[in-house]
């Protein structure tokens, strides 16, 4: 960045009077480092809350930005969100640096501020990049993952094996591969995304993927049908107990209750009626 704008490199110490500077974003990074300290000067007697001290707190933000875009720019291919976003959360890293540096540190703000910006950039993408939760060591096993297979390729000259990146890496297989399926949770896609192919033109990939799950309609079925069964008196729920739990013949039962087999069907089959006009009303 080039600094358009001219500024004034002498400060009244005695009055607390700041510099002027008609437009800081636009402060060449070499005059930043120079102001700033000036400006941290004039902020350590300041009375926080006056105009003042609101005046060299928002130019110093202004005129290191160029520290945000900076630290913003090593995270470009992360692929989360929109740089803006990126740049917006390195601005709260920025603002903490300017709120406790002070002069007596003996470092330079650059070198003060970087830490604070690149630390509010990890931990948002550690928060927000995951479309599935996964632990924290398998997230960090994702960028040493990336990191190995990166270089096992270009000293390869192909992909890695499990084995190779293992070795490299210097874990087991298992934990090789658990690694390569948490980084599929990194990203997802929406179910509204639209895929193209000529087979089926245009389509929703939730077209794709999914089916109707019978035993949901049968879960429905049993919330309706307990308390159907529960007006049973014992007898009848004891014969559909053994006729469809313990799956016993007729005859089997028509034995254990005493009665013939054709009086257990004609028991089995009243109750069978009654529960299935009930489940008829309750639909």
């Amino acid at each position: 960045m080039t600094a358009t704008t001219s500024v004034p490199t002498r400060i009244d110490h005695a009055t607390a009077q700041l510099p002027e500077i008609a437009d800081p974003l636009k402060v060449a990074p070499k005059d930043a480092r120079s102001l700033s300290k000036l400006f941290f000067e004039q902020l350590a007697i300041l009375e926080e809350g006056t105009p003042e001290y609101q005046y060299a707190r928002n130019t110093l933000i202004e005129m290191n930005m160029t520290l945000v875009r900076y630290a913003a720019g090593r995270f470009r291919n992360r692929g989360s969100g929109e740089m803006e976003d990126v740049v917006q959360v390195g601005m709260i890293g920025l603002i903490k640096a300017i709120d406790r540096f002070e002069l007596s540190r003996e470092v330079e703000f650059t070198s003060f501020a970087v830490p604070y910006i690149v630390g509010e950039i990890k931990r948002f993408f550690r928060d927000t990049s995951w479309a599935v939760h996964v632990p924290r060591r398998l997230q960090e096993a994702r960028v040493e993952l990336a990191r190995a297979t990166e270089e096992l390729r270009s000293r390869l000259g192909r992909t890695p094996t499990v084995g190779e990146l293992a070795e490299l890496m210097n874990l087991s297989q298992d934990e090789v591969i658990e690694a390569r399926l948490a980084a599929n949770g990194y990203n997802s896609s929406s179910l509204d995304a639209a895929i193209n192919s000529d087979e089926t033109g245009e389509a929703a990939l939730a077209d794709f993927i999914g089916t109707e799950d019978a035993a949901m309609e049968l879960i429905e079925d049993f919330h309706a049908l307990a308390p159907l069964l529960a007006e049973l008196d014992e007898r009848d729920r004891q014969i559909i107990h053994m006729r469809f739990v313990e799956e016993l013949t007729q005859a089997q039962i028509g034995e254990h209750l005493g009665c013939s087999q054709m009086h257990v069907s004609r028991l089995l089959s009243r109750t069978l009626a009654r529960l299935r006009e009930g489940m008829l009303t309750t639909n």
